[in-house]
């Protein structure tokens, strides 16, 4: 991975959204949920402050509308703080 988050920041890999259909129609993509959960695939040296908990490969739950959508080499991936992680999925 060539992004490296800074301080206390996360770089998530969401888990793809589940495909639905009702009766045979197919829902498109902007009707689909947004996945809640992910795994991180780069973590932020945190701060003086605040050590670093995630660690990398855990799987983690955050909030609908947490952390920062960005894309590389055609992956969607978010970026947000350790803060905006509601829980570690063991």
């Amino acid at each position: 991975m060539n992004i490296q988050p800074l301080a206390d920041r996360v770089l998530v890999l969401p888990a793809p959204a589940e495909e639905k259909t009702i009766g045979g129609i197919i829902i498109p993509d902007t009707a689909k949920e947004k996945p809640l959960r992910g795994k991180v695939v780069a973590v932020g040296n945190g701060t003086k402050d605040e050590e670093m908990v995630i660690k990398l490969n855990d799987e983690v739950l955050y909030g609908k509308y947490s952390g920062t959508e960005l894309e590389y080499e055609g992956e969607k991936y978010l970026i947000m703080r350790q803060s905006d992680v509601l829980a570690i999925i063991k």
